[in-house]
């Protein structure tokens, strides 16, 4: 049950900005289409790159080529489905911004929309299926959930503000032409059939809207269903939706100012999809798919199923159905539609990840339920997938030693993998564990294991093959977080706060103190004499460990999330802060510990962080992971597009010889700008004549300016703008 409430969240989203820009996926040729149009919420901390794989919510499917396309968290897996029942994954390659939910597919032009919820809607090229390019984007308003091609428009059901529609003639620069809002407030799928676009509506049920001006869409009618319509798929006079706890309802829409019910079934589960070939509708529904007869639109009745264990999207053509599952694809044969068998299944798709740790050039990333993930982040602006070890339960916290990943597995207790084969990952130990095995930190040979209700285990591993357990202390709360320093041992206890244990003989690890926090405490990581704890909705604390059997709250900052784990680098400390993004607080004045930076992660859940040289790597439930870079105080990236008088610089921090910008003028005319030194002094003078009105791309000569913050100031009397400008060398 858990890991289905996981996926329902998904439903979280974050607004967006509405502009346009056209940006490929891992190294932008326009710097300015991908700083400066940026949806998430950020200060001082810039988006390096992601592999962004998660559960398989959608599907949709490319006839003449054979490949199944499923939406997996935050990117896009193309499967070959032409040999049923051993699908093959083809590519991996589409990442995207935000969380798929919604795909349409263009066979004619080879086109793959992608409703990508926070990040609107994403447009690529698949023509070739290993190197599918990205060629444009729309940063909606809403969360795009669902969409739909019909001529040169896109629709978009984007959740609170309904229907949007895009020109789309030019895929590089889609542009907004019309919208309308729908009386649920949640648009959630999207059918154009005629001039007509029939939206799911949550609470609203079925929305009809005229579409036949494309700039000017208006509601013509409405059928309010029981339950919460998330799908719908139009076929002649009827439209049938897919509404959740309600079943499958048919709705005639004979007359599309007065869609009326006139027949529904009521499946199980939840129905979260549907798709109608012939006289039969599939339905996605929560555990299964259920199979209905729609020969008489009045009486439709379930005649089989078939059960996957989740059931979260479905696409069917010929004698298949394509079911995502949430954990996979499968393949079944419904040329007898009562009667649905299993074919196949590609199920190498990561569940949610929880923990991140990085060694080397490699990631290794821990998911909820399925395993450990090793990902390559030499290049970390396009990471890339290279191997998998599934483990016996959820896999939650890890500590990689080289050439050992050691992996808290729940109720299978600590797993010992080889991950000396990136590629190959093996396990050659366990320790089955009393408790709930949550977290691990190796020191030495021993590996310290946070065992939920079980406490504190010690785990010897000097023979990784047969590691043993050798001693044990039990916390009074819930042990969530383990960390070792010298001959101490810091447990984040849950309700219990933090506690000091003894190890100096690890075959007999003793409680010498404790310290209350107001929060409940997940993670823990110890630096120099302080303990800093992520402690649930009381965000970051603070605590003097420098007599451990005494240790002394100091500080505290509430961060707005749950804070789940944290990792201290230098003055920062790095917060994974569940629904709130990355958090970066500094700490270098214990006693107040003052937020410097943040970045809005897609999806629901940042759990785990680690920081490697100048990076943050995220482990995001529902993103997989997300590559950061704090720039410093004082620096952010630029996100507002200007439409006044103004500048916009392309990158900051400046790495290289110049510094590139665009200027905005709003008449013809001559721009001044000047770069001013932190102590106002003006370093250089730069001077353009006869520019006409409108936006201009400059390039600022920066070689031979040192390192540090400058100020470049647009000299205008109207304007006199300045922005801040950081220059690396």
């Amino acid at each position: 049950m858990y890991k289905y409430l996981l996926i329902l969240a998904a439903c979280v989203v974050i607004t967006g900005s509405g502009a346009a820009y056209g940006e490929p996926f891992s190294e932008p040729v326009n710097h300015y289409e991908e700083v400066s149009n940026m949806w998430f919420d950020s200060l001082n901390v810039r988006f390096v790159g992601n592999w962004p794989f998660g559960m398989t919510e959608s599907v949709i499917y490319d006839q003449p080529r054979n490949l199944a396309i499923c939406g997996a968290g935050g990117g896009v897996y193309i499967i070959d489905v032409s040999t049923p029942s051993s699908p093959v994954m083809v590519s991996e390659g589409i990442h995207t911004r935000g969380l798929v939910r919604g795909l349409f597919y263009e066979s004619s032009s080879q086109k793959l929309y992608i409703a990508d919820r926070n990040a609107g809607l994403e447009i690529w090229d698949i023509s070739n299926p290993n190197s599918p390019l990205k060629l444009g984007f729309y940063d909606t308003p809403g969360g795009a959930y669902d969409v739909y091609i019909s001529g040169s428009y896109a629709y978009v059901a984007d959740s609170w503000c309904g229907l949007l529609v895009l020109d789309i003639s030019t895929p590089s620069n889609p542009q907004e032409v019309g919208s309308c809002y729908t009386p649920g407030w949640w648009a959630n799928g999207v059918f154009i059939s005629g001039f007509y676009a029939y939206v799911a509506d949550g609470d609203s049920g079925l929305c009809v809207i005229d579409v036949s001006s494309p700039s000017n869409p208006n509601v013509v009618g409405f059928c309010n269903t029981p339950g919460f319509a998330l799908d719908v798929y139009v076929l002649g006079s009827y439209a049938y939706v897919a509404d959740e706890g309600a079943g499958f309802r048919v709705i005639d829409i004979s007359t599309p100012s007065n869609p009326q019910e006139v027949g529904f079934c009521d499946t199980p589960g939840a129905a979260c999809d549907d798709y109608v070939l012939g006289y039969y509708a599939y339905v996605a529904d929560e555990s299964a798919l259920r199979v209905i007869d729609i020969s008489t639109p009045s009486n439709p009745q379930e005649v089989g199923h078939f059960d996957t264990g989740w059931a979260c999207g479905i696409y069917a053509s010929g004698s298949y159905a394509y079911l995502a599952d949430g954990c996979g694809l499968w393949v079944i044969d419904i040329s007898t539609p009562s009667n649905p068998q299993y074919v196949g299944v590609y199920d190498n798709i990561p569940g949610h990840a929880w923990d991140i740790s990085i060694s080397g050039s490699y990631a290794y990333v821990t998911t909820i339920p399925d395993g450990l993930r090793v990902i390559d982040v030499s290049t970390p602006s396009n990471p890339q997938y290279v191997g998998y070890c599934e483990t016996p339960d959820w896999a939650y916290g890890l500590y990689v030693s080289h050439p050992y990943a050691y992996v808290a597995n729940k109720d299978a207790g600590l797993r010992v993998i080889d991950v000396s084969t990136p590629s190959n990952p093996q396990e050659v130990g366990f320790c089955d564990t009393p408790g709930e095995a949550y977290d691990v930190y190796v020191s030495g040979s021993y590996a310290y294991v946070a065992d939920g209700w079980a406490g504190f285990r010690v785990i010897d591993i000097s023979t990784p093959s047969n590691p043993q357990e050798v001693g044990f202390c039990d916390t009074p709360g819930e042990a969530w977080g383990s960390y070792v320093s010298g001959s101490y041992a810091y447990v984040a206890d849950y309700g219990a706060g933090l506690r000091v244990i003894d190890v100096s003989t690890p075959s007999n690890p003793q409680e010498v103190g404790y310290c209350d926090t107001p929060g409940e405490a997940w993670g823990i990581y110890v630096s120099g004499f302080y303990a800093y704890v992520a402690n649930d909705w009381a965000g970051l604390c603070v605590i003097d460990v420098s007599t451990p059997s005494n240790p002394q709250y100091v500080g505290n900052y509430d961060t707005q999330g749950i804070a789940y784990s944290v990792c201290v680098s230098g003055a920062y400390a790095y917060v994974a802060d569940d629904w709130a993004g990355l958090h970066v607080i500094d700490v270098s004045t214990p006693s107040n510990p003052q937020e410097v930076g943040y970045y809005a992660t897609p999806g629901y859940g940042a759990k785990g962080v680690y920081i490697s040289g100048s990076y943050a790597y995220v482990a995001v439930t529902m993103a997989g992971v997300q590559i950061y870079e704090f720039l410093g105080p004082g620096v952010e990236e630029s996100r507002d597009v200007v439409s006044h008088s103004g500048l916009n610089l392309l990158q900051n921090p400046i790495r290289g010889d110049y510094i590139e910008l665009i200027l905005q003028l709003t008449k013809a005319g001559s721009a001044e700008l000047g770069l001013y030194n932190l102590l106002g002094q003006k370093v250089r003078t730069f001077s353009f004549n006869g520019l006409s009105a409108g936006q201009h791309k400059l390039k600022l000569q920066a070689k031979d300016l040192s390192s540090g913050i400058y100020f470049l100031k647009l000299e205008d009397r109207a304007s006199q703008q300045s922005v801040k400008v950081m220059i690396v060398k």
